[in-house]
């Protein structure tokens, strides 16, 4: 694929699926990059101005908008009085560079489920034991601010608020000031869950291969993320001796190679990688002094990333001596593997077989907000295919018709959600 992708061509589809079309190519255009990309981080003036619209978009459809202390975005419809809530939706923050679907299709196939819901509702076709909340989670990504999904952890009580609004920026910038200055910092902890669902893109390649047009994801890979503070000393780099120096930016590297070196000996069962320099002074003419770094490692087998932790942690002290520097573990942000509950899986298989979509159980690699839901209320977690795999990137890219078979998933799985299919005292459909 090149830079360039097909835009969104709304005559190719009709009624409420042209709808959603026309809807997204609106939503392209917050933070759009000339690459036809998108870079709306958290909290950022493109941000505000997404969530704007989003806001709008739900109002239009007669749906009440809040937003929580952290800044997660709530379109909620009650259909029965003092009852929990079905709470469906993704991320519409980005990375710098980023595609256009990472998140954002998520959220706006959850709104586009819930108008459609709404309709049957009111046609007399669906009977809800649950009220409805459309959710777009704030700083999934946590590129801006750390750790990644910032909003549905506080949501789901695995990060204090007050640690996550004080959180700041490469500028020093509070996530509070962030949402206060966009209009976002709400008040309250959002709505009660009863069940959780997600969509996303795939970014992977193993649904394309297999001709899959929907992934129902039965668990998570586990992940370790550590943030590495290599202290040296300043130097010149043209008269320092080399063995004077203390260069932090050498040990750093070194830590880069030791990480990929772990992937190498687990080909294939363990994902390592390092996405994140900071370097100070940062001068062309002075040796580094201390050099920040954010490091991850994941498998979906605890007992190979243990041992890969292990080895990454016997890499310190030889990296230490070799490159005569001192590093320090400042940030860890750890989960295990979990698998989605099992009737959850089952009832979106059913689902997909009912609407003759082809499907299988994959497993997700990267975090979602979903991983964190389904530690409080049993969640099902969607994928659409990914082309060739490509994500995080301005070339990012779904086919229309596997957005639109994603919609009519998402709608189907809700609705069952909605009526009751999981409840406790209701057998699955």
């Amino acid at each position: 694929m090149g830079a360039s992708h097909p835009e969104p061509n709304p005559t190719n589809f009709t009624g409420q699926d042209a709808l959603f079309i026309e809807d997204f190519a609106v939503l392209c255009t917050f933070g759009a990059t000339e690459d036809g990309g998108v870079d709306r981080q958290a909290g950022t003036p493109a941000d505000g101005q997404q969530r704007a619209w989003f806001s709008q978009l739900l109002r239009q459809n007669d749906f009440h908008v809040e937003f929580d202390h952290v800044g997660n975005q709530f379109g909620l419809k009650e259909f029965v009085p003092g009852a929990p809530y079905v709470v469906v939706g993704s991320h519409l923050d980005s990375q710098p560079t980023a595609g256009r679907y990472d998140g954002a299709y998520g959220v706006l196939a959850a709104a586009h489920a819930a108008f459609r819901l709404v309709e049957e509702v009111e046609q007399g076709l669906r009977s809800p034991r649950y009220n409805l909340a459309v959710v777009n989670w704030f700083n999934e990504e946590g590129s801006r601010f750390q750790p990644s999904m910032m909003g549905s952890s506080v949501y789901t009580g695995k990060l204090p608020l007050e640690k996550a609004l004080e959180t700041t920026d490469a500028a020093g910038i509070t996530v509070r000031d962030a949402l206060e200055t966009i209009g976002c910092l709400g008040t309250g902890q959002g709505p009660e869950a009863a069940f959780a669902a997600e969509i996303h893109i795939e970014q992977g390649r193993g649904m394309e291969r297999a001709g899959v047009t929907i992934g129902v994801v039965d668990s998570n890979w586990a992940a370790n993320k550590y943030g590495f503070r290599v202290h040296g000393e300043q130097a010149h780099t043209g008269s320092t001796l080399i063995e004077d120096r203390k260069d932090a930016l050498l040990g750093a590297s070194m830590l880069v190679v030791a990480a990929r070196q772990i992937a190498d000996a687990h080909p294939g069962v363990v994902h390592t990688s390092v996405g994140q320099l900071k370097v100070y002074p940062n001068s062309p003419v002075v040796v580094p002094s201390q050099v920040e770094l954010l490091l991850d490692l994941r498998s979906a087998d605890e007992e190979v990333l243990a041992q890969a932790d292990a080895e990454l942690h016997a890499h310190l002290a030889k990296i230490e001596k070799a490159a005569n520097v001192r590093i320090e573990k400042f940030f860890s942000h750890c989960w295990p593997v979990t698998p989605y509950q099992i009737e959850g899986v089952e009832l979106a298989e059913k689902s997909a077989a009912d609407l003759g979509l082809s499907n299988s159980r994959v497993k997700t690699l990267a975090g979602h907000d979903s991983t964190n839901m389904k530690d409080i209320v049993p969640t099902v977690m969607l994928f659409v295919p990914s082309v060739e795999g490509i994500s995080h990137n301005t070339r990012e890219f779904t086919r229309d018709e596997d957005l639109i078979a994603g919609v009519s998933m998402l709608t189907e799985t809700v609705g069952r959600l909605l009526e009751g299919a999981l409840a406790e005292d209701k057998p699955v459909l």
